[in-house]
């Protein structure tokens, strides 16, 4: 019986090491996307256009982290997709945190990738929260993309993306304690466990049990999944 086919991506400046605690192979074909250098000025619309020509098969699974998670939502758009599937993401500019608002109007993130590329520690802490206490080495580990231009480009994206309305058939799934998404912002539905904005890998566990659950029910049985941690 051929598996079904689910594609990773990555949150943003991250490399696909964040998902090396899933283990979704005994049930899936699992395909590891990976950031592309953006074009000058390019549309995020445009570059999930780019981004789909990495998917091969047909009707797939997408699973997007962060920024990863709008980039996939993107994607559905342009593909015909099983689910999409985000986590410790947004489903609509609506669920930005007030802080990111105001910088659509100011530009004030605009003064950020440079301080962002000098000190990893900075970058770590948007890329997966407050809570995530890990060496430098590990950081370099997971956080791959530096390049200004790329991170130029993908914090303008996250800050003034267009989509004011949420796809409700997206399976959303979030930590009590996201310290860059705070889940007063979130609108339902969603799945809510503990753990702050790095839960790919503090809560690769609850995921392992649960996400071969959540994918194979339309309607998700809250009930039925294991607690978290």
């Amino acid at each position: 019986m051929k598996k079904r086919s689910i594609y990773l991506m990555p949150g943003m400046a991250a490399s696909p090491n964040i998902f090396e605690y899933l283990k979704l192979s005994e049930h899936y074909e699992v395909n590891y996307l990976s950031w592309m250098t953006p074009n000058k000025n390019e549309p995020l619309s445009d570059y999930a256009q780019r981004m789909c020509l990495r998917i091969k098969d047909e009707n797939p699974i997408l699973l997007g982290v962060s920024f990863g998670g709008l980039l996939v939502q993107e994607i559905s758009r342009f593909l015909k997709c099983e689910k999409v599937i985000i986590i410790s993401s947004i489903k609509s500019n609506q669920e930005l945190p007030a802080h990111m608002k105001i910088a659509q109007k100011t530009n004030m993130h605009k003064l950020l990738p440079t301080q962002w590329i000098e000190n990893i520690e900075s970058l770590a802490m948007f890329a997966f929260g407050k809570d995530l206490k890990r060496r430098v080495s590990l950081y370099q580990r997971y956080l791959s993309e530096r390049d200004h231009r790329y991170l130029d480009w993908s914090i303008n994206q996250l800050v003034n993306w267009n989509r004011s309305k949420a796809d409700e058939t997206v399976i959303h799934i979030h930590g009590l304690k996201d310290s860059v998404f705070p889940i007063k912002n979130i609108q339902k539905p969603y799945i809510e466990i503990e753990g702050n904005h790095s839960i790919v890998l503090t809560q690769f566990q609850w995921l392992n049990k649960n996400l071969p659950k959540i994918i194979s029910n339309n309607i998700i049985d809250l009930d039925n999944l294991e607690a978290s941690n």
